[in-house]
């Protein structure tokens, strides 16, 4: 995901900054102008909204606020037999982590040290849960690592690949998440590593819901919407897959994201 500027607590309904749980950055209705029109039509096909596309320079692109698409990723074969359009539910992609049980490490940049304890919490999350994946921290030859990027957001990630292991990369925007207390910026981290396993937002289908402004849905056109049994159908508004964060807010896993967690780990 990718995530840029915050919403403040007391402006989780009203304004002054938005932080996107992937990507935090001010939103518009229309498209970045340097993304082709062959790329936006690949980008609906695969499921994710062609709406407030970026380009990063290297080919490849940012979806939903945080989520990075590479060429590969876009020419990929769309499977639609297990899209699913609903409420704030949890969410898969058709691609998850496999070989399992198994331990997924991480590693930290060391100009992101100042977010060691943030990214301690974050694993220990997950791994209190007893899931048949861990995570533990590497200081090298990471499964996933977090690296620091700069631009107009908080963090971005990807999706697992096809051939079952985690995305490979969280980038972390450390000066837009410069001042935030630990839990919030672990908040962040757990968020990414999430859709790193395979999680897309709870809330992808009205992003409203937790961004504020008009109703935007990341995508209905072909994949990676699998709805999980177990989730409510209704809202759900303390969830940490949630599309948009306020800053200074913790988002620790609730019950709904456990059942997530535990039903497909």
């Amino acid at each position: 995901m990718r995530k840029t500027i915050f919403k403040t607590i007391a402006v989780l309904a009203g304004c002054i900054f938005v932080l996107f749980a992937c990507r935090k950055s001010v939103k518009t209705d229309t498209t970045t102008s340097d993304v082709s029109d062959e790329a936006l039509a690949k980008i609906y096909a695969l499921g994710f909204s062609n709406k407030n596309v970026i380009s990063d320079g290297n080919g490849n692109y940012i979806v939903e606020g945080d989520i990075l698409l590479s060429p590969d990723d876009l020419n990929a074969v769309p499977e639609t037999k297990f899209l699913r359009i609903g409420g704030e539910e949890q969410y898969r992609t058709t691609n998850l982590v496999r070989n399992l049980p198994r331990t997924i490490t991480v590693s930290l940049s060391s100009s992101l040290s100042t977010w060691s304890t943030a990214l301690n919490t974050a694993l220990s999350r997950y791994n209190a849960l007893g899931l048949q994946i861990k995570f533990s921290r590497v200081t090298s030859g990471a499964n996933i690592s977090i690296v620091n990027g700069s631009g107009s957001f908080l963090a971005s990630s990807g999706f697992p690949t096809s051939s079952g292991n985690p995305y490979n990369q969280v980038i972390l925007n450390s000066s837009a998440v410069a001042g935030q207390p630990n839990n919030t910026v672990a908040s962040i981290l757990a968020h990414e590593i999430g859709h790193c396993i395979g999680f897309r937002h709870t809330d992808y289908m009205n992003r409203a819901y937790s961004c504020g402004g008009s109703a935007v849905n990341e995508g209905s056109a072909g994949v990676g919407a699998i709805n999980i049994p177990g989730t409510p159908t209704g809202p759900d508004p303390n969830s940490w897959m949630l599309s948009c964060i306020g800053s200074g807010q913790d988002r620790p896993f609730n019950a709904n994201d456990k059942i997530a967690l535990n039903y497909l780990y």
